[in-house]
């Protein structure tokens, strides 16, 4: 266990204990509070939602999925869709930092910005430069290295070029 995992708050020793619950995969929207107990208490949360995060995280819902990547926003009701596979087979530390960037953009759509506009390509949007900010801010906080938040920024779609431009953005030094 690296040092990161120990610093994830305590919620995802109940995190991991919870996907063995049994949930629907029809659609069906659940309490993000049932799923995610502690994250109200997260100072990255709290930073992104203020006095307002209790509040929000009780009334977000979540909809698992077996369809598309990892986490996004819903952008038809800003529900925060999950990946059933991503949530029981990831990585912990990223899924939690994928939680950090995703609560932002609830907050985003909750402000009716646009968080997917296409005038931009993903890693110049300026919504996900914000979003990206607040889980790389909560990296270091853990302790990770530059080289371990990298391999979080990167995705498979995202070509090298793209990470470096996003890691420029947000002032993190990704070397080959």
């Amino acid at each position: 266990m690296n040092a990161a995992e120990i610093l994830v708050p305590n919620i995802f020793r109940l995190f991991r204990l919870l996907r063995l619950r049994p949930f629907s995969l029809n659609g069906s929207t659940h309490s993000f509070t049932e799923y995610f107990k502690g994250m109200e208490k997260v100072q990255a949360v709290r930073d992104t939602f203020g006095e307002k995060t209790d509040e929000i995280l009780e009334n977000l819902k979540i909809e698992f999925t077996w369809i598309g990547g990892y986490m996004w926003v819903n952008n038809l009701d800003g529900h925060l869709m999950i990946n059933a596979k991503y949530l029981n087979e990831g990585d912990k530390v990223d899924i939690y930092l994928d939680l950090v960037h995703e609560l932002v953009h609830v907050k985003q759509f909750t402000e009716g910005r646009e968080l997917f506009d296409i005038h931009y390509s993903y890693t110049e949007r300026p919504t996900e430069i914000e979003a990206y900010r607040a889980a790389v801010k909560e990296a270091r906080r853990l302790g990770m290295s530059e080289q371990r938040i990298c391999l979080y920024l990167k995705t498979e779609w995202m070509s090298d070029k793209d990470l470096k431009k996003l890691a420029t953005a947000l002032g993190v030094s990704c070397n080959p």
